[in-house]
């Protein structure tokens, strides 16, 4: 059964901690998964979480530290000693996790933790995954796996199985490598489990088999594995050696940051490190301030734009009726391109080498909606022409200026969208900044200059 942390749960929880209640605590933690535990945790302060973390078993601490909020960790081992992180916690989490619970710590306590890890071989593969640049295979890789030589028998591979069992938390496969450990492929478990334990390994391992680099990004890690369904992924050096492996749920977690990510920047705004909860007001403040200032100061210069029209607006005041009509229209075209774009880019369903094939694909596509928003535009004005004589005897030319502006700002809407994240991924930038908002804001003053332009050649003789 699925638990849900309810107000009255979290005050019978608090009562038993003031009071000391151990085995109300022992008999709560047997009962949840190390993921609800956290969310515990998460509630609790520093001295409340201490006393519960006491009661967890060794297994269970390193995997309930791992799901906590990061700001809610962070603030519980502060609370720890430097022992008391490598002991409790350290010594029982996959290499992966413990160098990202060690990397969020101050300098001088991330030496403190290793030097008290009793494993000289874990607190190794520690320092070696820190080394690794963020956003890398390498530095979201877990050192723990089985492997075995493609020389032996099925032996010596229920041998090596059995030998990592108790420290490997999830084992999908077993790596063959040859003798300078290169990755050659792979024995599943079902074969591990049919076979007989002399067949030799070389007669029948899976030599197709999908692999990364330590140093490729982690969105083409996701990709790969996504794309061939992989729960497991190993990942390899520049010399071909097997190094570690990548697993689903550290996958999700990745995709899952980066979808936040870009989707904060989609909304233009700096990247919150944070939970909401946890931000601090003013830097929250900061987070958001920036954007919108670059994004007022964008948007002034419609005043602008309508300036150099100023004489046009004033012997046709109607024509000002429809300035939010229109820039709406191409910011709204023009934020729709800008979002499947970029997602496009994200999932590598297109690449910046097919930039014209987009701009052909978009043009034809813009070219359609602005005829069909300036029909409708057109027939608008139609409509209420013959109810009311707002838009005077030239309602004809008026309705065709806005119909033909449509056309040209929401082509130009389209185009924007869609070729910015183009251009931003291919100067090595985030395409996610070319968000909604900021095309929006391009396409509100270069649409005014197109509304007011259309309109000074259709109603010349009006306006003279």
């Amino acid at each position: 059964m699925q638990f849900k942390l309810t107000p009255a749960y979290l005050e019978s929880l608090k009562e038993a901690i003031s009071l000391r209640n151990d085995a109300f605590i022992v008999d709560l933690l047997k009962e949840l998964h190390p993921s609800d535990i956290a969310e515990i945790f998460n509630e609790l302060d520093s001295e409340e979480a201490k006393f519960v973390y006491v009661h967890l078993e060794e297994e269970e601490a390193g995997k309930v530290l791992v799901e906590m909020d990061e700001d809610v960790r962070e603030r519980f081992l502060a609370s720890l000693t430097s022992k008391e992180i490598a002991e409790q916690f350290i010594d029982n989490m996959e290499s992966d996790d413990a160098a990202d619970v060690i990397a969020e710590l101050p300098h001088d306590v991330q030496g403190e933790v290793l030097s008290h890890i009793e494993d000289a071989g874990q607190a190794s593969d520690i320092v070696d995954l820190m080394k690794y640049e963020e956003n890398t295979a390498g530095s979201l890789m877990a050192k723990e796996l089985v492997k075995v030589n493609v020389n032996k028998t099925m032996i010596e591979c229920v041998r090596q199985l059995r030998n990592h069992a108790d420290h490997i938390q999830d084992i999908f496969a077993i790596y063959v490598v040859d003798d300078t450990d290169k990755l050659v492929g792979l024995v599943t478990l079902k074969k591990v489990l049919t076979r007989p334990l002399r067949t030799a390994i070389r007669d029948i391992f899976t030599q197709e088999i999908f692999s990364v680099r330590t140093d490729t990004d982690v969105e083409e890690a996701a990709r790969v594995m996504e794309k061939y369904d992989l729960v497991v992924l190993p990942v390899i050096d520049a010399l071909g050696r097997l190094v570690g492996r990548i697993t689903i749920d550290d996958v999700v977690d990745v995709i899952r940051k980066e979808e936040t990510e870009d989707l904060q920047k989609m909304a233009g705004m700096e990247v919150l490190e944070d939970p909401y909860m946890s931000i601090p007001f003013w830097q929250l403040i900061k987070k958001r301030a920036g954007w919108l200032v670059i994004l007022f100061i964008g948007e002034s210069f419609t005043a602008t734009a309508m300036s150099f029209f100023e004489d046009q607006i004033a012997k046709a005041v109607v024509l000002a009726l429809f300035v939010p009509l229109i820039i709406s229209s191409g910011g709204n075209t023009g934020s729709q391109a800008s979002t499947l774009i970029i997602r496009a880019l994200a999932l590598g369903e297109v690449t910046i080498k097919e930039w014209w094939k987009i701009v052909k694909k978009e043009m034809l596509v813009g070219l359609v909606l602005g005829i069909i928003l300036g029909s409708i535009g057109f027939l608008r004005v139609a409509l209420w022409s013959a109810f009311v004589n707002v838009y005077g005897v030239h309602w004809v030319m008026v309705g065709a200026t806005v119909g033909i502006s449509l056309v040209g700002v929401v082509l130009w809407g389209n185009l924007s969208g869609s070729i910015l994240p183009i251009i931003l991924k291919r100067a090595g930038l985030d395409p996610a900044v070319s968000s909604a908002p900021f095309v929006a804001t391009l396409v509100d003053v270069t649409g005014l200059v197109i509304y007011f332009t259309v309109a000074t050649l259709m109603l010349r003789g009006i306006l003279l």
